[in-house]
């Protein structure tokens, strides 16, 4: 059986799976301030009365470092920041405790200029001064020889809680996008390490020593005591779910769609090109911190089920604000849930007490409370529809790629719409007339984050960098500079990354059955001196595509 929790910013779904049928489901209101409490009580309710020896496996979705970073709930963070010639400093600081250090690597991994040890004392030694428990250290070319990351990092090491290093968040370059990405793994690291040594002692305390996992934002999982390390990469594993969960539960579909998670606060919104989720390559945004972090795209907007409805300047307004559940549950305002439920189109709830609550609009309109459902409802799906052929039009402006390939030229033209979430079926009709598109409302669509969740395989990727001249092969992501051997060829470092690529995410957790290795870039270029060529720069990046673990075809499990 396969257990899998997703712990949403309104509600924490879960889901137990076994032999490939959905056994149980359940849904219970997300404490913010006490996410483990929520996560842990769904646990034990799902759990209850199963044998937990036949539990194989356990995988969480949390909103806690995405939360963190939106809500301003985060650490102090130091900054060593070796960059070099170029940009000026100004434009990589980042929380009031940037300092940049002398010292530089090239862009072929060479040192032109060495750290200096005084400096990175003076500045560790203001860090302590200050009660500044987190570092992180990011050189601009790290990526190609971390050496001085490291050199930095031994030098500071006593005092400090934890420090993280640029070359290990990404194997990609972009070095203001490394600086914000380090900085927020280390903001969110004590918080996220907190929350993973709470659930590691919850699951130990039931008796289960199987693998736990955490969803990132690729849609891929890592073992949540190796998730430690890089908090940052569990940011928008939400949204992240739910395109899983769609993936998991509809038909293989070659086609453009739209994919919808309506939740209480928000909707995001996310889109399929010929049937395969689209990716942010570069990197998601995180409150104007653009990071290295690829994610599967999707974006949110202020509107969901439980968005507070009021009036002003006699025009009915939605969201994006949510005040708490539907007034239907004892919420304190009306919502779109209390239309819905008023016209008869889902029957939960206490439909007096949605009745009363959309009456008060409508007394303030001076209409029916019919024609004041009707208008809640009508601009709620309006508004929703709106932001999808503005993500649409935004995409068609931009290059796309999915989670496998750039697609050169390509334009999206949705063919269907997958909803999901709570609200999901009164609202499905509506909106696909006004996206002009068949609908498909899956089965368990009230729980599919959770399903998503669930049949995630472990993600890894890899980038490996020769310089034959040099005579030196770079692997950033792990840290690693090693001598070449000689005639060392492309296809020497295909075949290098895919070994050390399978060797990496064995480690994170993944299962030989579920590792699907590709390479995603591949480059070669002459290095030439003096019109003779002197060796080759060689470019390899290797992912474990994201996908559903072994034993789970795409649109079969019921």
């Amino acid at each position: 059986m396969i257990l899998g929790i997703d712990v949403g910013g309104t509600h924490t779904d879960a889901v137990l799976i076994e032999s490939g049928r959905i056994r149980k489901t359940a849904k219970v209101t997300t404490s913010p301030d006490r996410i483990v409490d929520s996560l842990s009580g769904i646990a034990q309710d799902l759990l209850k009365g199963e044998s937990l020896e036949k539990i194989q496996r356990i995988v969480l979705s949390t909103t806690l470092s995405t939360n963190a970073i939106v809500q301003n709930k985060v650490d102090p963070v130091g900054l060593l920041v070796i960059s070099g010639p170029g940009l000026s400093p100004s434009h990589f600081e980042i929380g009031g405790n940037t300092r940049f250090l002398s010292g530089y690597v090239n862009h072929r991994g060479i040192e032109t200029a060495p750290i200096d040890p005084a400096e990175v004392t003076r500045f560790h030694e203001e860090f302590l001064r200050k009660g500044l428990k987190h570092v992180g250290i990011v050189g601009k070319f790290s990526t190609r020889n971390p050496n001085q990351e490291l050199q930095v990092e031994k030098s500071i090491h006593n005092g400090l809680d934890h420090v993280s290093l640029g070359h290990r968040m990404s194997g990609h370059l972009n070095f203001p996008r490394r600086v914000a990405t380090t900085y927020l793994n280390e903001a969110v690291w004590e918080r996220y390490s907190s929350f993973v040594r709470q659930v590691i002692s919850f699951f130990q305390g039931l008796g289960l020593s199987v693998p736990v996992y955490i969803l990132k934002a690729d849609g891929g999982t890592f073992e949540i005591q190796h998730s430690v390390e890089f908090p940052v990469y569990t940011i928008l594993s939400g949204p992240a779910a739910s395109i899983m969960g769609i993936l998991s539960m509809t038909p293989d579909n070659k086609n453009d769609a739209i994919a919808l998670d309506i939740g209480g606060t928000t909707t995001d919104i996310a889109v399929f090109a010929d049937g395969v989720p689209l990716l942010e390559a570069f990197g998601v945004t995180m409150e104007n911190h653009k990071t290295l972090i690829r994610g599967l795209r999707s974006k949110p907007v202020g509107i969901g089920g439980d968005s507070m409805v009021y009036v002003k300047d006699g025009q009915i307004l939605i969201g994006p604000e949510r005040k708490g559940p539907a007034a239907a549950f004892d919420g304190p305002c009306p919502t779109p849930t209390d239309a819905m439920i008023f016209l008869g189109l889902t029957d939960i709830g206490n439909r007096s007490k949605a009745e009363k609550a959309v009456q008060s609009i409508a007394e303030i309109m001076g209409i029916t409370v019919q024609e004041a459902a009707e208008i809640i409802f009508e601009n709620t799906c309006e508004k929703i529809a709106l932001h999808v052929h503005s993500v649409i039009e935004e995409i068609n402006n931009q290059p796309v790629y999915t989670i496998h390939e750039l697609l050169e030229g390509k334009k999206i033209s949705p063919k269907i719409l997958y909803i999901i979430g709570g609200p999901a079926k009164p609202m499905s009709t509506r909106l696909g007339q006004l996206l002009g598109c068949p609908v498909c409302v899956p089965s368990y669509y009230e729980v599919a984050n959770a399903i998503g969740t669930a049949l995630a395989r472990t993600t890894a990727e890899l980038t490996i960098l020769a310089d034959t001249e040099q005579g030196t092969m770079t692997i950033g992501e792990e840290g690693i500079q090693e001598k070449l051997p000689s005639r060392f060829t492309r296809e020497d470092a295909i075949e290098t990354g895919r070994r050390m690529l399978r060797e990496r995410a064995l480690r994170l957790g993944a299962r030989a059955e579920d590792l699907e290795i590709e390479v995603i870039e591949d480059q070669e270029f002459n290095m030439v001196r003096d019109f003779y060529m002197t060796g080759k720069n060689i470019r390899v990046k290797l992912q474990v595509k994201p996908g559903l673990i072994a034993g789970f075809k795409t649109g079969e499990l019921s």
